[in-house]
């Protein structure tokens, strides 16, 4: 798998994003830019500047239509895709730490930060998917988070029953996306350790968390059930998960940022980490970042993955021929008995 490395930013990276189609990459870093790239040959598509802060957080909405980023200048931004013009921004009293579209596009969520006199609120805009229409300055919904630890990640469940938010305690909860009320609770990480990133399934009803207990955990959207624990070595930043018939989950990780310059590239565990999503066993890993990895994506049509690093680059890499051919020996066992 040769990387493409894509050299846009110039301070760390904090996410990446996929489009729907797979054929964009979003990259948001500390040096208050967003970047798109074709993941085809990783040539720049554009940039998005108006930000005047370090950017924490990026989606799009499933038609690449729209485009929503979260900073530390206390803004939520609603860009264009096509044309890079910027149609919305709102103003919060702290820093927006996630963003998220709904599965249909018709929501926007935002994440903001608790800080000293602020709790964590999540809110919750009703967005029309054509850019022309102007975006509402009024949210559909607000849940202050009062009771609970410090939110660091949320996001829509399938069909936007439920908002499912991850805590700084490393407990996830769910709540009712209609209500805003608060339904339950799952301390499944260590506490105290936080969860780190939220992804979902491609139909939404099941998400992965990664944590700095140094594990991802394969959740249940409806129950909040824990279904899966992979166990890394190293604190982890994200996790993705690679969409079917690939059994696969994506770690990414590494020593934290401040520890780097005391240890080799190999002792800071900087690598991309490959599990099975069934079995919990890693299988393989892929090394080339000079810092730990604070995001990972996997493209959603499952040809490619991006990593974003600590040293300011995203690594964009195409899988070859064996890893979709790849396969345990239960696996193998089983297909052959089927044609028998």
């Amino acid at each position: 798998m040769r990387p493409i490395l894509l050299s846009g930013h110039e301070r760390a990276l904090t996410q990446v994003k996929f489009s729907k189609e797979g054929d964009i990459i979003f990259s948001v870093s500390k040096d208050h830019i967003v970047c798109a790239w074709y993941s085809a040959n990783g040539e720049r598509f554009g940039a998005y500047k108006g930000h005047q802060g370090a950017l924490w957080t990026v989606d799009v909405d499933p038609t690449t239509t729209l485009l929503a980023t979260g900073g530390a200048d206390n803004t939520m931004r609603l860009w264009e895709v096509r044309t890079g013009k910027l149609l919305k921004t709102w103003d919060y009293a702290t820093s927006v730490k996630r963003v998220e579209f709904s599965e249909d596009g018709r929501q926007l969520l935002a994440v903001t930060e608790k800080r000293t006199g602020q709790l964590s609120t999540v809110y919750i805009y009703d967005i029309s998917p054509d850019p022309s229409e102007p975006a509402p300055s009024e949210h559909a919904l607000r849940i202050v988070v009062d009771e609970q630890p410090r939110v660091t990640v949320a996001g829509f469940s399938y069909l936007n029953h439920f908002i499912i938010m991850g805590h700084e305690d490393g407990s996830v909860s769910q709540w009712d996306a209609k209500s805003g009320e608060h339904i339950k609770d799952n301390y499944s990480h260590e506490d105290g350790m936080q969860v780190s990133d939220l992804q979902w399934s491609a139909d939404r009803t099941y998400f992965l968390t990664a944590s700095k207990d140094k594990t991802a955990k394969l959740h249940d959207t409806a129950t909040l059930e824990v279904l899966k624990t992979y166990t890394a070595d190293t604190p982890l930043n994200s996790a993705a998960i690679c969409p079917d018939p690939q059994q696969y989950v994506i770690l990414g990780g590494g020593q934290a940022a401040m520890d780097v310059t005391t240890t080799s590239q190999r002792q800071g565990k900087f690598e991309a980490r490959f599990y099975h999503k069934v079995f919990e066993e890693e299988i393989g890993r892929v090394r080339g970042h000079f810092g730990p990895l604070n995001s990972v994506a996997v493209d959603p049509t499952g040809k490619c993955y991006c990593s974003g690093g600590e040293d300011g680059y995203v690594r964009v890499h195409h899988f070859d021929p064996p890893y979709f051919d790849f396969q345990f020996e239960v696996e193998r066992e089983a297909r052959a008995e089927s044609r028998i």
